[in-house]
């Protein structure tokens, strides 16, 4: 790593800000809504078979915009039934966010809601010392994998947490995406720390065939328009660039070799494509969805 650059986990309030010029600038949320609402009942429809009570548990959920979704197509496939949704989320002010969308949502009555304010590993370790190892019918890892030291170990416990017939979905960058093409080449040379992996579905897929594990997979297209990036002065194009390099103030800090490269790679055709004078960088998603059949 360039000894100038630091990790943009480093600074909170702009990886916030520059999180949602992410969001703002991508279809990744349509992607994910889509898929809730025409995949999501096929692989739920097993989970809630013969019970009363369903056990969800969301690891890394943020604000809840897509746990509130998932929620809505579970209640909607198994009506009348209890839902006690657990949340692991290590950020106060997510968690606070996730409490106000809650409050605002209608139609939640039979659903019990539980934060954890703790990383997935503080989860896990609390789990094992306290030996409460309870078993979940649905549980959910939205582009979180990144965060965890140990991702095989990772995913070895929350599959042992699934009850019969449930289903663990994890949503990752695609290995086909430019995401995949940027770590790549240079993810040695980006601040990497302890909190971030360069990961990808395709390696997630990897791990669960070694583990002999049964998954399924869903390819969700997306798109991000990053053209405020190579606009001078544009503050959400900085934003933009410090999200997609994991660095903070990446225009500033970074050596001008390797923001030379990063900034023509961004343009090539294995990162974007150019459509209507726009810088269109290829943001592709994978579902995994692991069962327990």
């Amino acid at each position: 790593m360039e000894s100038a650059m630091r990790s943009l986990l480093s600074d909170n309030s702009r990886y916030v800000e520059s999180f949602r010029v992410f969001l703002k600038n991508s279809t990744e949320h349509q992607c994910m809504q889509q898929f809730i609402e025409t995949k999501l009942p096929e692989v739920i429809s097993s989970i809630g078979n013969e019970k009363s009570t369903l056990d969800v548990l969301g690891i890394g959920s943020g604000s809840g915009e897509i746990d509130l979704q998932m929620l809505s197509k579970i209640q909607a496939k198994y009506p009348g039934i209890l839902i006690n949704n657990n949340i692991v989320e290590p950020s106060a002010e997510q968690i606070f966010c996730y409490k106000e969308r809650v409050a605002k949502t209608p139609d939640l009555d039979n659903i019990t809601f539980s934060w954890h304010k703790k990383t997935s590993t503080e989860y896990e370790h609390q789990v094992n010392e306290q030996k409460e190892y309870r078993k979940y019918d649905f549980i959910h890892m939205i582009q979180m994998l990144y965060y965890v030291k140990d991702v095989p170990a990772t995913l070895k416990f929350f599959r042992s947490c699934l009850s019969p017939n449930g289903k663990l979905l994890i949503i990752l960058v695609s290995g086909e995406s430019g995401w995949s093409t940027l770590w790549k080449k240079y993810g040695p040379r980006l601040p990497l720390n302890d909190l971030c992996l360069y990961i990808t579905a395709g390696d997630i897929t990897d791990m669960l065939r070694s583990m002999g594990a049964q998954y399924k997979s869903y390819d969700l297209p997306s798109d991000m328009d990053i053209t405020g990036c190579f606009i001078e002065g544009d503050r959400n194009g900085e934003l933009l660039l410090d999200f997609l390099t994991e660095t903070c103030d990446f225009k500033k800090n970074a050596p001008s070799d390797l923001r030379d490269q990063i900034m023509k790679d961004l343009q090539s055709p294995e990162c974007s494509t150019t459509k209507d004078g726009k810088i269109i960088f290829n943001n592709n998603l994978s579902v995994v969805v692991v069962g327990n059949e």
